[in-house]
């Protein structure tokens, strides 16, 4: 048996010095102190230091997710993931867990919700994109449902058209058909529906500027009329409408530029 002969503050909040018989043992968090009702006089032996240094253990590794959910809300995934980095024994992870959970600074459920409510007020991104988000971040699918139960059909629409509006003005030197497609197709990466842009288009596609949609199939036809110049007759027709559909352009329009060559 060894007595505790002297219980030093450490210069770390919440850290004491433990000395047996005369001379310095090991360091205790303040939890453990309290735990084991640590006091000058207590004799331990082996088996109880052994249990000390154990929970000591767990205890500096429960201080260490206290440090790492101060920055920003985790996920248990988060947690698990940390403890791992930190090479934390199998069997401490989940005792620490159950302690963060009871204590609410562990929550999944509360996690996916403000994660939800934070990209609709601040991104323009669909349903699709967040739930896959929180997948990967662990998220069970019954919280994942819950939390998305904030992304109604009203809500989609008004960021979805904002998305759309944005992404017309960045495809707008693009030919009519095909920057219609680009919008599309940027929804649906960011996570919208391929049905919410029909529920919006109405709303957000602009006038057409047939000057425009003139100009730029002039100056694409001039480009693609000399690159099938290898082709003869029909077939250099043929290579040449290939190439202005391809690149999103009207068919009737190309016909209409191939007619008026004709003429000339």
């Amino acid at each position: 048996m060894a007595k505790i002969s002297k219980i030093e503050v450490q210069k770390r909040k919440g850290q004491y010095n433990i000395y047996l018989d005369g001379k310095y043992a090991f360091p205790v968090a303040e939890s453990v102190l309290i735990q084991f009702r640590l006091m000058k006089g207590t004799e331990l032996d082996e088996k109880q230091i052994a249990a000390i240094a154990t929970a000591n253990q767990q205890a500096k590794a429960y201080s260490r997710m206290l440090d790492y959910l101060s920055y920003q809300m985790r996920t248990e995934s988060d947690i698990i993931k940390k403890l791992k980095e930190i090479n934390t024994p199998e069997e401490f992870v989940e005792p620490i867990l159950k302690k963060l959970r009871g204590q609410q600074l562990v929550n999944d459920h509360t996690y996916a919700a403000s994660y939800v409510r934070t990209i609709i007020n601040t991104d323009l991104k669909g349903p699709g994109v967040i739930r896959q988000h929180l997948r990967q971040k662990g998220i069970g699918e019954n919280d994942i449902d819950d939390a998305l139960k904030q992304f109604t059909p009203e809500v989609q629409a008004e960021l979805a058209k904002k998305l759309a509006v944005k992404l017309f003005r960045r495809y707008r030197n693009q030919p009519e058909r095909r920057r219609e497609q680009k919008v599309q197709q940027g929804l649906m990466t960011k996570g919208f529906a391929s049905s919410v842009y029909e529920i919006i288009k109405d709303e957000v596609v602009p006038q057409p500027d047939l000057e425009q949609e003139h100009d730029l199939l002039a100056k694409e036809a001039e480009k693609q009329w000399h690159r099938t110049r290898r082709y003869q007759g029909y077939e250099r027709d043929q290579h040449f409408k290939q190439a202005m559909y391809r690149k999103g352009f009207d068919l009737d329009d190309v016909q209409s530029w191939l007619d008026a060559q004709d003429l000339q």
